[in-house]
């Protein structure tokens, strides 16, 4: 097997890391490059603290590269504890991976100069072959030991940068892989903190709700979620609502379609709302509620507004709010709902007047209720009181 190793903090890993070792593995023709985590980096000053949170730190890269077998996590630095040498972690790699030929020691552009100064350095190039992965922006140094370079520059990312950025509540969610970022969010590492919930934090939360409609619903099921998702998301940028919200709210919507009546019943009994005789005769109409109370418990959702439109985008309310009919809309309208094309059309039109947003409302509402009454179903008593409120507009 053709091995490359790459060590560093990892505090947090990010896509620079992730990038230089695509790039190793292509360019080297490797089979496989092991990550090591520093349980204390030589190259890094104690005060960062790399030694207090191996855990977090291995969960992170863990969480990075799962299911991709080209790469390994050994913690054999953390388990040796205080400083590692790159010499005894490399014979200590060798030994145990038994490797092709000399293994690819893959170093950053930011090391290589000090290269010569390291530890028994003459030894590491003896064992193992030098690659130096170039940052964007760095200069071509030459040096003066055997090495080669990796074909193509490298994103220029530290952990340092991310860590500060969190810090500073600045955008730093494009520079980590969405589940490691999911891990420094939920465990608030390096002074994360969502008091003020931040577009880094929405959107991870998003991540993580879209992940559970896509492993819990079936596919068709969750690829409508979707496409309700990104229309309520376009017609929020129309009116001018949250689009965030908009997707959150119109990704979230069924995610309790799939659950069976009893966890259903349970769930929508617990929002304290009663339930109607045609909902315990019909429970699956409760999906909605149980979806809104998911989204409470189980992602620490509570704007009222998306909690709300989730809960009556089944049947409707005569008090919905704009948030509230964008999801109703955008349930019975997306792409893959087999409807007549010009009630489709009317949600893209210009017009962002707030008043033609219950035009569009009343469209759907009334294209709904034909196609349940041509089918013989019963209408919800929200479904009525929302019709009649709709038509006293109109008249």
């Amino acid at each position: 097997m053709k091995l490359g190793i790459l060590g560093g903090s990892f505090n947090p890993v990010h896509l620079g890391h992730l990038f230089l070792a695509d790039k190793a593995l292509s360019t080297l023709k490797l089979d496989r490059i092991v990550f090591v985590p520093a349980y204390l980096s030589p190259f890094k000053i104690p005060s960062e603290g790399t030694e207090n949170n191996a855990n977090d730190r291995i969960a992170m890269l863990s969480a990075a590269v799962a299911g991709d077998s080209r790469y390994a996590i050994d913690d054999c630095e953390i388990r040796r504890e205080g400083v590692s040498y790159t010499i005894d972690t490399l014979e200590d790699i060798i030994t145990r991976y038994l490797p092709t030929g000399k293994p690819s020691l893959i170093i950053g552009d930011d090391l290589a100069c000090d290269f010569p100064k390291w530890h028994d350095s003459e030894k590491i190039l003896q064992l193992a072959a030098i690659v130096i992965g170039r940052r964007i922006g760095s200069s071509s140094d030459v040096y003066p030991f055997p090495h080669t370079f990796i074909d193509g520059e490298v994103m220029d990312i530290s952990s340092q940068t991310v860590r500060q950025k969190i810090i500073e509540g600045s955008n730093w969610s494009s520079l980590v892989p969405p589940a490691a970022r999911d891990i420094i969010i939920d465990r608030r590492l390096y002074g994360y903190n969502d008091v003020v919930p931040s577009e880094d934090c929405t959107c991870s939360i998003i991540m993580r709700i879209e992940t559970e409609a896509r492993e819990t619903l079936s596919t068709t099921r969750f690829l409508h979620s979707r496409n309700t998702a990104l229309l309520a998301q376009d017609l929020c940028r129309r009116f001018g609502f949250d689009p965030m919200a908009g997707y959150l709210a119109g990704i979230a919507h069924d995610l309790g379609k799939q659950l069976d009546v009893k966890q259903m019943l349970k769930l929508a009994k617990s929002d304290g709302m009663p339930i109607s005789a045609l909902e315990k005769d019909k429970p699956n109409l409760l999906h909605g509620r149980a979806a809104a109370v998911l989204l409470k418990e189980r992602f620490c959702i509570h704007n009222n507004n998306i909690l709300e439109a989730v809960a009556v985008h089944t049947s409707g309310s005569e008090n919905m709010d704009a948030l509230a009919k964008i999801i109703y809309i955008a349930d019975k309208v997306e792409v893959s709902r087999n409807i007549d094309p010009a009630l489709r059309k009317i949600c893209y039109e210009d017009n962002s007047n707030p008043d033609e947003l219950d035009n569009i409302l009343f469209a759907v509402l009334s294209k709904t209720i034909s196609k349940l009454q041509s089918r013989k179903l019963d209408l919800s008593e929200e479904t009525l009181k929302l019709l009649k409120k709709m038509e006293e507009r109109n008249n």
